[in-house]
């Protein structure tokens, strides 16, 4: 990935971390056909076949660019199901723009296997060259782009949040075309782990990256005992590249001083098919309530993805988190919370 998308995604993803960035466009009537016309390029196309400018002309057209680690996105996917669900028999295309952030998300059987447990039926632009994001100039993950019958933006908004919007705003663009049949009443979602929308008044964490390059508050061959709020050290033999940290053998801690209700960690085995056995504790003690792990702390990672390590009950304080991985071959990326 080229370093200046790179950096694009990374600022957009920091920025949205702590309040869903609402910068929202209403009524613009900038034309977006480029946008669209940029859905040629797309590496791959999951869950349809290939689709055009041409042949979305007429329809109402949401694209949500996305990439499947990201966990603000992971936030808004309820809100995306249901409305793909609600109105698209009434007209309404859905499309995902699969933009990478990390290099496994380039792998089109982690894209394949990750839609699939998420649920994501509706088309899927797999953008692994960034042609698409650049045809829209871009700049955020999440980023839904809302486009009329006559192929300009109706609507935009960048980050989590502003979902009773977005709705309203799908129901006028229908009503500009006296569509009819569906219910004003606007969706409701029943969020689970990862989706769940985080604690914004006790969050006091933000993203974090582990590798070399973008880290923050790394403390190295540091006493975990006397870490600060945000800062973080490796126990073990580990390796630190540009983009990651890996595991060379077992037995290696991760520890993290951090404020938030939910704590979650992107990572993945380094080789295909390998399995790493972890367990999670907080204070010292054994953590439970993260979707990823059970009633002791404990979980295996399996595949490249986001798991979510904690999930705590109030009152939110400052916290001692560490995962102990009791086999070699882990590669962690990035810490998020919520």
């Amino acid at each position: 990935m080229p370093i200046n998308q790179d950096r694009r995604g990374f600022l957009a993803k920091a920025a949205a971390t702590f309040a869903g960035v609402q910068l929202t466009m209403l009524g613009a009537t900038k034309s977006l056909l480029g946008g669209l016309a940029a859905l040629r390029n797309a590496t791959a196309w999951l869950n349809s076949p290939p689709l055009t400018a041409d042949a979305l002309r007429g329809k109402v057209v949401l694209v949500d660019f996305c990439t499947y680690t990201c966990v603000n996105w992971l936030r808004t996917l309820p809100y995306l199901r249901a409305w793909d669900a609600k109105y698209r028999e009434h007209g309404l295309v859905v499309i995902g723009a699969h933009t990478p952030e990390f290099d496994f998300e380039h792998d089109l059987d982690n894209v394949r296997r990750a839609l699939k447990t998420m649920r994501v039926a509706y088309p899927i632009a797999v953008d692994n060259e960034y042609a698409i994001w650049n045809g829209f100039s871009n700049q955020y993950w999440p980023a839904l782009y809302l486009i009329d019958a006559k192929g300009a933006t109706r609507f935009t908004h960048f980050g989590e949040g502003a979902y009773d919007e977005s709705e309203r705003k799908i129901q006028q663009v229908f009503g500009d075309l006296e569509a009819k049949g569906f219910s004003p009443e606007l969706v409701t979602v029943d969020a689970r782990g990862l989706e769940v929308a985080a604690d914004w008044r006790n969050l006091q964490s933000p993203e974090n990256y582990l590798g070399s390059l973008r880290t923050e508050g790394f403390r190295a061959n540091y006493d975990a005992s006397r870490l600060g709020l945000n800062q973080w050290t490796l126990d073990g033999d580990w390796k630190q590249s540009s983009r990651a940290v890996a595991l060379n053998k077992p037995n290696g801690r991760i520890v993290y001083r951090f404020h938030a209700r939910d704590l979650n960690l992107v990572m993945g085995p380094a080789a295909r098919g390998a399995s790493v056995r972890f367990r999670v504790r907080i204070d010292g003690q054994p953590a439970s309530g993260g979707a990823d792990v059970d009633t002791q702390g404990q979980g295996v990672v399996t595949e490249q993805r986001t798991y979510q390590l904690i999930r705590q009950a109030r009152p939110i304080e400052d916290r001692q988190f560490e995962v102990e991985f009791l086999d070699p071959g882990v590669e962690a990326f990035c810490f998020t919370f919520g």
